[in-house]
């Protein structure tokens, strides 16, 4: 069933003013939560890349997704969990501007538990698909020298490892998913509504791109692609938390298994 909620609907009327300053408060609207999240982290990911290029070749640098904060297991545990429920604020900022309009954002969204059976396969296909593209483009990056080694997590063993990676992985998910996908999908359709869908999709995946690229230009490529099918499942089924599954499946993987992942890599 094609989606139909990315499109305006009487959440509309509820901003202020004619459509001209409609469009302008949510595209202020947008800048400022992009600014509070992924967007931030683009520009800080261009600018370290930028950095690495300078020092040494990609293949000889380290890139870490999750490390440790402290030397004391009672303050790194402390930071790691604060971590996630701080990167999280945004994604409650996102819920509350569509309260203000009078929406539910689970409902309109697709994150809640209308459709757990579809959602669950759906969301174990994507993680299958993107996870073996991932390990193909990883591979070839190392090969060609344009990746960084990938340490997704240099974290201590401790009895809270595994739950606070899994709580990681999970941040990462809604974060990336519910801001890059259905809250700018939403929005970019009010602020451009001529704009093609195709349109909205390779922009969110550009972005997403972007903010990956301190790994170096191999993940930048594979997840501006994982953009791509993400943001055409999305406009295809009106549902992001098939997304979610994959995505956080993707991360506990890479975040508890990546030495398993690494022997699928031939050399």
């Amino acid at each position: 069933m094609k989606r139909t909620t990315s499109e305006p609907s009487a959440e509309h009327s509820a901003a202020p003013g004619p459509g001209g300053l409609r469009r302008r408060f949510y595209g202020w609207e947008l800048a400022i939560v992009l600014g509070l999240s992924l967007g931030r982290s683009a520009i800080y990911a261009v600018l370290q890349l930028a950095e690495r290029l300078t020092l040494a070749p990609l293949a000889d640098q380290t890139a870490t997704v999750q490390s440790s904060r402290s030397r004391a297991e009672f303050f790194d545990v402390g930071y790691q969990v604060l971590d996630s429920v701080f990167a999280l604020v945004p994604v409650v900022l996102v819920f509350y501007l569509l309260f203000l309009h009078g929406m539910n954002p689970f409902c309109r969204f697709g994150l809640d538990l209308r459709a757990p059976v579809r959602d669950l396969l759906l969301g174990v296909g994507l993680f299958l698909l993107i996870g073996l593209g991932t390990v193909v483009i990883y591979a070839v990056g190392r090969a060609t020298g344009i990746t960084a080694e990938l340490i997704p997590a240099d974290v201590g063993e401790h009895w809270w490892t595994t739950p606070v990676l899994v709580l990681t992985a999970l941040r990462h998910s809604l974060l990336e998913e519910i801001i890059m996908i259905a809250y700018l999908f939403d929005r970019a359709r009010r602020i451009w509504p001529r704009a093609g869908i195709w349109m909205i999709i390779l922009g969110s995946a550009v972005l997403r791109g972007a903010y990956h690229l301190y790994q170096g230009f191999g993940p930048g490529i594979g997840n501006l692609l994982m953009g791509v099918i993400f943001g055409w499942i999305y406009h295809r089924y009106g549902r992001v938390m098939p997304l979610v599954i994959a995505h956080l499946l993707l991360d506990v993987v890479a975040f508890l298994a990546f030495p398993l992942v690494l022997q699928l890599i031939p050399g």
